[in-house]
Parts: C-alpha cells; structure tokens; sequence
C-alpha cells in the first residue's frame, strides 16, 4: 500500500526542491494517475509546473485529465510553449478533444498550433464532430489484424503496436479497405493455436457506433452489449476509432448529474456546483423558479374563483395544503421513477399505455390509503374537538374523496408528462418533481372545491 497522501505530498515537495528527478520518478511510479492528480493538484502551480518537467512525459500525459479544468489551466498558462506542446501531444486523443472542447475558442487554436502536423490533424478531425457525439469522444488508439494472418502473426504484430494503445482487451479485425469485420477478445489469441488462422477465431458478433451518435445511444449500446470498448465506424463500415469504458463512465455520471438537476428545478449546470460561478448558478436556477411562481399563481386564481365557498366554510381551508401536498408528492415520485426508467430503457415510448395501467392502479391504491388516513384523521379528532364542526362526517368524507382522486390524478400526470416531452424531441428530465407538482397543486384545488360542492351541497355549501 502506498503511504499516506500528506506523507507523499511532503516526500514531493522535498524531492522538488532537490530536483532529484530520478527519486521523483521512483516515488510516483508506484502511484495510479487517478490517486495521484487529486494529491499534486494541492501543490502550488510553479511546484505543480516543475514536477511535470521532471517527471516522465508518460505519467504527465496519465495524470493531466484527472486534475480539476481550473488546475489544468493554470499549469498550462505557467509552463513554456515548448512544455505545453509536449505535454498536448502526449495526450491520449480523446482525453485531449475533452479538454480543448472546455475551452474558449481563441484558446484552443492557440493549443492546437502547438501540436505536430499529424497531432493537429487528429484533434481537428474529432473536434469536427458534434459537441455531445462518439465522435468527439472516440480514441485512435486501437489494434487492428488482418483475417489471413495467423494467432502467431497477430500476437507479434500486437507486441510492436500495441504499447501505446488505449486497449487490448480486444483486438479488431478489418479487411484490405480497412473496413471492420469483427472485434475479437484478446484471450481468444492467447488460448488460440499459433498457427491457427484469425478468420477462424472470429464468430461475427460485434456492436459498433457511428462517430455521429450521440453519448446517451451509445451508453444504452455499452450496457446492452456489456463491453469494455467499443468501435467506431463511418462510411463503408471502415474503422476509424473506438471509445472506451472510462469515458462511457464519465459520461454516465454527467447524465445523470444534469437529470438530477434539472428533477430539482434548475437548469443543468456546464460546472461542479462548487465551482459555478455564482452569476451563472443564480440564473440557472432563477429562470425556473420563476416559472414555478408563475405556476403557483394560477393556485391563487383557482381558490378566487371558489371564493364564495370557502366564505360559507372556513373550515374547508384547513385541508388545502394536504390535499394539494399530497397530489404534488405523488407526481414527483411518478415523474422520478419514469424519467429513471426512460433513461435505463426499462421501456420504450411505445408502452406508455403500459406505464399508465401501472400508474391508473398504483395511484388508486395510493390514493385509497391517503384518503383513508385523512377521513380517518377527521373523523377521529371531530370525536375529541368540536373544530370542524357539526358536519366533521361530510368534510372528512370530502377530503378523503379529494386526496384519493388528487393522488390519482397527480401519479397520472407525473407518469404521462415526461412521455410526451420524450414524444415531442424534449428533454423528458425538464419535467422536473417542482413543476410537476405545481401543476397539480393547480388542479389539485379544482379538483377539492369540485368534491367539496357536491359533498357538501345543502349543508355547509
């Protein structure tokens, strides 16, 4: 086990400033980029600097897209132009398209001078893709063999090419036009016969993307075939690049990040949260809020228009909040669980009758419950207080009826919404729980007042 991070952090400092890049190497050799980015990245950026100088160019490259985008633009803006340039090009092609996609546009031409001819032309073919593709996320690093070689002739030809690559765990075969035929696990080369031809290692099954999917088909792809990497094939099926595991991670935790905020009432932040600009997280967030109190007014205008019935029984708006509450939790929980399972594609647009059988049955059910505790709440406290008075029986009956139909109709709205965002081309995460319920709150009072003048016609009403 290496030892702890402020011992480390202390032992870099030292060999820094001896620079003793021989025991700096040493040292960090025995660290993963990953455990090591997030200990450097404490150190002040002329340390940060000269340790990137005196370690191996290697790890440079490894550590570099694990450090926070502020802690790489500062190490960048201290470093020479020569530096940078070394430390660009080291870059893996996809760890490197993310970072110049984060960046203002001036900059990043001003990064990609620095690279090599060959460098410049890979980082510009990828950064032609859309923003959000395969495209932008794909590597060139792969291994491809020819159908005709034999085990033998692959696993010498691995052995030369493949130091560098992003992967081996599988290993693509391709025809003379560099088209793809099939992808192979690299096992099946070291169980495999030497002399045995790759064309027999092959059964024909393989997933592939295009460069101009976007990120979400290809996580749905990743999970379906349950694949380390992928390949990437354009025009005639010809190989051009894979993806990889790792960033079908990254991307994962930045969908389900946005979904979460927006399920919450805001927009999706471009940022972490500590990290957004305070500016930036208070429009973000005030441009919904505003329209939820838009929303929420339409509440103010449907009680007015009840107006003469809540006069005639006060006692009425003792129930609103509980009533309205409970039809607002029920459409956020509907529109969680569908949005969740929308973005597992636990079902297809399609079944959306299906979805609303489920919800039609559960919001009965749910419903029935809630409405049972609520008359029974009323019921139960008239027999002690004399607060509701003499017709605590039909205004308990009332609230029962509303939180049952509310409930229902609130799981309703909750489950269908997000279909029909999803139906129109629209995000079905903007459905968020908070403007789920504001809609309900609004027919949620209709649908109270509604029950409450029937129930109570001829007697408080």
């Amino acid at each position: 086990m290496p030892e702890a991070t402020a011992d480390l952090k202390a032992e870099i400092i030292a060999l820094l400033r001896a620079r003793d890049a021989v025991g700096l190497k040493q040292k960090l050799a025995r660290w993963l980029p990953t455990d090591l980015a997030p200990i450097i990245a404490e150190l002040p950026v002329e340390r940060l600097a000269l340790l990137f100088r005196l370690t191996s160019r290697e790890l440079a490259a490894a550590t570099f897209p694990y450090l926070e985008l502020d802690a790489q633009h500062r190490l960048l803006k201290i470093m020479t132009p020569e530096q940078n340039a070394a430390l660009l090009n080291a870059l893996p092609p996809d760890d490197r398209t993310a970072f110049l996609d984060d960046l203002p546009l001036e900059h990043a031409m001003q990064l990609l001078s620095l690279l090599t001819p060959d460098e410049r032309q890979v980082a510009q073919s990828l950064l032609a893709y859309p923003e959000h593709s395969v495209g932008r996320m794909m590597t060139l690093d792969f291994v491809a063999v020819r159908p005709e070689w034999t085990v033998r002739e692959a696993l010498d030809y691995i052995r030369q090419n493949g130091y560098d690559r992003e992967t081996l765990n599988v290993v693509y075969v391709v025809d003379e036009q560099g088209r793809l035929i099939d992808d192979v696990r690299v096992r099946r080369f070291l169980l495999g016969s030497p002399d045995r031809p790759v064309r027999e290692l092959m059964d024909g099954n393989y997933a592939a993307l295009s460069p101009n999917d976007d990120r979400e088909t290809a996580l749905e792809v990743f999970r379906k075939y349950d694949r380390v990497a992928l390949p990437v094939v354009g025009d005639g099926k010809k190989l051009i690049g894979i993806v990889t595991i790792d960033d079908m991670l990254d991307v994962a935790d930045e969908e389900a990040t946005e979904d979460i905020q927006k399920l919450g009432g805001s927009e999706a932040f471009d940022e972490p949260y500590t990290t957004t600009p305070l500016r930036h997280m208070i429009r973000k967030r005030a441009t919904w809020l505003v329209v939820l109190l838009l929303g929420e007014m339409l509440t103010a205008s449907a009680m007015a228009f009840f107006e003469h019935e809540i006069a005639k029984a006060v006692v009425l708006t003792l129930f609103i909040p509980l009533v309205i509450s409970a039809g607002g939790n029920a459409g956020s929980q509907a529109a969680t669980l569908v949005i969740r399972a929308l973005a597992l594609g636990e079902f297809k647009l399609r079944e959306w009758w299906m979805v609303m059988r489920r919800e039609l049955v559960a919001g009965t059910a749910l419903g029935l419950i809630l409405g049972l505790i609520g008359f029974l709440r009323i019921a139960l406290w008239s027999m002690i207080t004399p607060i509701y008075g003499e017709h605590a029986v039909r205004v308990a009956v009332t609230v029962g009826i509303s939180l049952t139909g509310v409930v229902l109709w609130g799981s309703l709205v909750g489950s269908m919404f997000p279909l029909i965002l999803k139906r129109v081309g629209l995000d079905p995460a903007t459905s968020s729980a908070p403007f789920v319920a504001t809609l309900v709150d609004v027919t949620g009072i209709v649908l109270y007042f509604s029950v409450a003048f029937f129930v109570l016609r001829g007697s408080l009403l």
